[in-house]
C-alpha cells in the first residue's frame, strides 16, 4: 500500500565484522580466517546454502591495501588459496574515513582528561578536514571531499618508533604490553619538567605549568644511572608522551597552515588507548589555545580495510546513509583474535559451549566478549589478558568497542521529524550514576525474564542452557558498560533495552512473553464488547475523555516494570484495569487533554484528521481496551488509522504480526472496526459465517497495520521501516503511547504534524527525574503544529 517511497535500485545487504591482528600475528590471523570458515562466505554470504553446505568457491580474490598486501600476498595464496587484489593505501584510507563519518552516527569523539564525548558530525559540513593516520609512521592528509585529498605532511616518528624504542628499552614482547606498562608509569622520574628547571614553580609568564614536559628523557642526562635502574613503566609512559605530543603538535601546525579546526586521528597506534588520546588531545588543545579539536574514530585501525572493501564494484555502499546501519554487539562475533577465536559464525551450540567453558557462573566479566583464561591469548592476539583476581579484564584494544554493523537498506528516517539533524531519541543520557541505577533494575529483572524465556521454549534442557548463556552474555555487557558507559558509543536507555532484546534473540528466544500475551489478549477481548457499549452511551466530549483515560489506565500493564508486575498478583487483568480507571484523577502530571479535545471536537470538527499513526505498546488490555477503542473513535470521525507496532517482540509488547488477529477478534463484536479492517485489507474472508448487520453501510475509512522496523520497547525515529516512512507521508496526527516510546524516548521530540504523547509513569526514578513526580503519574502531552 505504501510503495511510493520505496527504493528502486539494488543495494548490498549483510553484516560487517571487525577484527584486529598485529602484523607479527599474521599466522594467527590466517588460522582465524580458516577456523571461522570465512572464505566460504566471500562470494555467497554467510546465510547462503553454499555457506551451510561447507563449499568453498574457487579462485577467490580479496581486496587488500597497505604494504602487507604486497609483502604477504604469496603467504595468503599458499595458506588459503586466496589472491590479494591490491588497492592504493591512501585512497582506501580516505575512502574508509569518509564512509565512517558519513554512515556511523557517533563515529567521532573527543577525549580529554579521561572523558570521552561523542560528536555528531553534520554531513553537509564535513569537509575539509585533516586526517592523521598514525601507524608505524604518520601520514597527514587534507581531505576536501569524496575522492579529493592530498597528503600534505607526515613524520617518521610514529607507532613504529614507540614500539621499536620501547621493545629495546623495556623488553616488552608486544605493543599492547608496552601500552599496558604506561598505565602504571610516572614519567616525572625520566622527563625534565618545567618545575625541575624553575624550582617547582610554574613559568606563568608564558603559560607553562610546573608539570609541563620541558625535555623528554631530559632528567636522565644528569643522573648517574643505567637503563636497568629505570622502571619499564616510567620509560613506556615517557616514550608515549614524547611521541604523542609531537604527533599532536605537528598535526595542529598543519591544520593551522590550511585553516582547519577539525582533526581526525586514526591508525593502529591509537587503538582506543586513553593515555594516547589524552596526550594527543592535550597537545592540540595547548598549541591551538583551545581553538582546534582532536577527534578520534571508534573504528580506528579499520579505515584502510573499509576503503578496500568499498572498492568492490557495484557494492551500493555509496548510496548508504546513517539510517541503513545498525550496530549490534553479539557475544559470538568473530572479532576475538589470538588463540581463542570463539565459535564459528551462526553456530549457536558452539557459542553456548564456548561461554560455558570460559564464562564461569558468578564471574564478573568486564569486556564486550568473554576473555580467555590466564596463560592463553585474549583479544587482539596479545600474549596475556590483564587479570585481577577473579575479574577478567579486556586488554588495551577493547578500550573502544566496535560491534557488528548490520546493513539494513529497508530502514528510513521518519519523514515527520521536525528536524532530523537535532533529533535525539533518548530523554535521559546514561551517565555513570544513571547507569548504576538501570544496571540494578535490569539485573533484578533478569531472573524473571529468563524464566519466561525458558518457559516460552517449553522449559527444555536446551532452553535452560540457552537461558544461562543469555544471562551470562547480557551480564557481561552490563559489566562492561558499568566500567565505561560510553564503551559502545553514545548509549541511552533505549540502546540498553534494545541490547537486552538482541541478547535474547542471539540465543534464539524468539518471544519470551508469547504465552502471557495470548492469555492477556483473550481476557481483554472477552470484555471489549461491554466497554464499547458503555462508551457508545456517552456524549462526544465524555467519550473522548473516557477514551484517553482508558489508554492511560490500560498502559499500567507492563511486564518490564517491577511495580506493575507486582500488581498482577493482586487481581485479574480486568480488575486491575478497572481499579486503574477509578483512580484516574485530573489534573494529570502533564494534562493537555482540554487542548486535544478542542482540536478534535472544535477546530477539526468539519475537517477531521486525514490519517493518524497510533504507536501501540503492550499486548492485552493496553492495546485491546486502550488503543483499539481510541482508534475506533478516530475512524468514527472519518480519520484513516494506521496502527504501528514492533517488527520483533520485546517483553510483552504487541507486534505487527499479532495485531491483525487481535483486530479480527475485536471486529466480531464491532461493525466500525470490521468495516475499517476490511477497507484496510486486514480482513479477507475472515468473518465468513458471522452475522453481517452492515451490508448496506457506507464504505469506511481504512484501519491498517504497519511494522516500525525495530524490536525494542523504545523507538528511534532516525531508523524506521520503509513501510512506516511511506505511511507517514500523508499523516497529520501522531499518537505515541507507552513509557518506552513516549517517555524514555521522544518526550522532547518535535514533529511536522500534531502529536499526542500518552503514558503512565511506572518507574519512580523516571518520575522524579523528568517531572519531580511519582509512580503511576499520567502524561497527556499534546503538541499541535500551530
Amino acid at each position: 500500500m505504501f510503495n511510493g517511497g520505496r527504493r528502486s535500485y539494488p543495494i548490498l545487504g549483510g553484516r560487517l565484522h571487525f577484527v584486529k591482528f598485529e602484523t607479527g600475528k599474521l599466522n594467527e590471523c590466517l588460522d582465524f580466517i580458516s577456523s571461522k570458515q570465512l572464505l566460504r562466505g566471500v562470494v555467497s554470504g554467510v546465510d547462503s546454502p553454499s555457506w551451510r553446505s561447507g563449499a568453498q568457491p574457487d579462485n577467490i580474490v580479496i581486496k587488500a591495501t597497505g604494504g602487507g598486501a604486497y609483502k604477504y600476498a604469496d603467504l595468503f595464496k599458499e595458506r588459503l588459496g586466496v589472491s590479494l587484489e591490491k588497492e592504493d593505501e591512501m585512497d582506501c584510507l580516505v575512502s574508509g574515513a569518509n564512509f565512517l563519518l558519513k554512515a556511523i552516527r557517533h563515529e567521532a569523539f573527543t577525549h580529554m582528561d579521561g572523558h570521552k564525548e561523542y560528536v555528531q558530525i553534520d554531513q553537509n559540513d564535513l569537509f575539509p578536514f585533516l586526517l592523521v593516520n598514525v601507524g608505524s609512521g604518520v601520514s597527514i592528509i587534507k581531505v576536501d571531499g569524496h575522492g579529493k585529498f592530498q597528503r600534505v605532511s607526515g613524520t617518521n616518528v610514529g607507532g613504529g618508533t614507540y614500539w621499536g624504542l620501547g621493545r629495546l628499552m623495556t623488553k616488552c614482547k608486544s605493543f599492547d604490553e608496552l601500552l599496558e606498562l604506561s598505565q602504571r608509569g610516572d614519567n616525572s622520574t625520566i622527563d625534565m619538567l618545567v618545575g625541575d628547571i624553575y624550582g617547582g614553580l610554574d613559568y606563568s609568564k608564558i603559560g607553562l605549568s610546573a608539570s609541563t614536559i620541558a625535555s623528554s628523557f631530559g632528567k636522565t642526562i644528569s643522573e648517574n644511572k643505567e637503563l636497568s635502574d629505570y622502571r619499564p613503566e616510567d620509560i613506556s609512559l615517557s616514550l608515549l608522551r614524547m611521541i604523542s605530543y609531537n604527533i599532536g603538535q605537528i598535526s595542529y601546525l598543519n591544520a593551522l597552515r590550511y585553516g582547519l579546526k577539525r582533526i581526525f586521528f586514526g591508525g593502529f597506534f591509537i587503538r582506543g588507548h586513553a593515555y594516547t588520546m589524552d596526550t594527543i588531545s592535550f597537545a592540540v588543545n595547548f598549541w591551538s589555545k583551545g581553538e582546534a579539536q582532536a577527534m578520534f574514530l571508534r573504528h580506528e585501525g579499520f579505515l584502510g580495510a573499509l576503503g578496500a572493501f568499498m572498492s568492490y564494484e557495484k557494492h551500493g555502499l555509496d548510496d548508504l546513509r546513517v539510517h541503513h546501519l545498525v550496530e549490534r554487539f553479539p557475544m559470538g562475533a568473530p572479532y576475538v583474535g589470538g588463540k581463542i577465536h570463539g565459535p564459528p559464525l551462526g553456530d549457536l551450540n558452539a557459542k553456548i559451549s564456548w561461554m560455558e567453558k570460559f564464562v564461569q557462573k558468578g564471574t564478573q566479566i568486564i569486556a564486550p566478549v568473554p576473555m580467555g583464561v590466564p596463560a592463553t591469548t585474549g583479544m587482539g592476539g596479545f600474549e596475556r589478558p590483564t587479570s585481577k583476581g577473579d575479574i577478567l579484564r579486556s586488554d588495551a584494544s577493547a578500550a573502544l568497542n566496535v560491534g557488528v554493523l548490520h546493513l539494513v537498506p529497508t530502514l528510513d528516517v521518519f519523514p515527520l521529524l521536525e528536524d532530523p539533524k537535532t533529533y535525539e531519541p533518548n530523554t535521559i543520557d546514561l551517565d555513570q550514576d544513571e547507569f548504576k541505577y538501570w544496571f540494578k533494575v535490569l539485573s533484578d529483572h533478569l531472573p524473571d525474564l529468563v524464566d519466561k524465556a525458558v518457559a516460552s521454549e517449553g522449559g527444555t534442557d536446551d532452553a535452560e542452557r540457552r537461558g544461562d548463556a543469555f544471562v551470562h552474555a547480557f551480564s557481561a555487557h552490563l559489566a562492561r558498560l558499568m566500567e565505561e558507559p560510553a564503551a559502545y558509543g553514545k548509549f541511552g536507555l533505549a540502546n540498553l533495552l534494545e541490547l537486552r532484546e538482541e541478547c535474547l534473540r542471539e540465543f534464539q528466544f524468539v518471544d519470551a512473553y508469547i504465552s502471557i500475551k495470548q492469555r492477556e489478549n483473550e481476557a481483554s477481548l472477552a470484555v471489549l464488547p461491554d466497554l464499547l457499549m458503555e462508551l457508545d452511551t456517552m456524549n462526544e466530549e465524555a467519550r473522548l475523555l473516557a477514551l484517553i483515560e482508558g489508554v492511560l489506565a490500560a498502559n499500567i500493564f507492563d511486564w518490564g516494570s517491577r511495580a506493575c508486575v507486582e500488581l498482577y498478583h493482586k487481581g485479574t487483568i480486568i480488575e486491575i484495569y478497572r481499579m486503574s480507571r477509578k483512580k484516574m484523577q485530573r489534573p494529570w502530571r502533564i494534562d493537555d487533554f482540554d487542548m486535544f479535545k478542542k482540536r478534535m471536537l472544535t477546530d477539526r470538527k468539519d475537517q477531521p484528521y486525514k490519517r493518524a499513526l497510533l504507536f501501540v505498546d503492550n499486548s492485552g488490555a493496553d492495546v485491546v481496551l486502550g488503543m483499539l477503542p481510541l482508534a475506533r473513535e478516530l475512524l468514527r470521525h472519518g480519520t484513516e488509522v494506521v496502527l504501528v507496532a514492533n517488527s520483533l517482540p520485546a517483553l510483552n509488547d504487541v507486534t505487527a504480526n499479532e495485531l491483525p488477529e487481535i483486530i479480527a477478534e475485536a471486529s466480531k463484536h464491532c461493525g466500525i472496526l470490521r468495516k475499517a479492517a476490511e477497507a484496510g485489507g486486514l480482513l479477507v474472508d475472515a468473518m465468513a459465517g458471522i452475522q453481517d448487520d452492515l451490508k448496506d453501510a457506507p464504505e469506511s475509512v481504512p484501519l491498517m497495520v504497519v511494522e516500525n522496523g525495530c524490536g525494542s520497547p523504545c523507538i528511534d525515529f532516525r531508523q524506521v521501516s520503509s513501510e512506516l516512512a511511506a505511511a507517514a507521508k500523508d499523516a497529520d496526527l501522531l499518537i505515541l503511547e507507552g513509557m518506552g516510546r513516549a517517555l524514555h524516548t521522544n518526550l522532547n521530540a518535535r514533529f511536522k504534524c500534531d502529536a499526542l504523547k500518552l503514558a503512565m509513569v511506572k518507574n519512580q526514578r523516571l518520575a522524579e527525574k523528568l517531572f519531580n513526580g511519582n509512580i503511576y503519574d499520567c502524561i497527556c502531552k499534546f503538541e499541535p503544529i500551530s
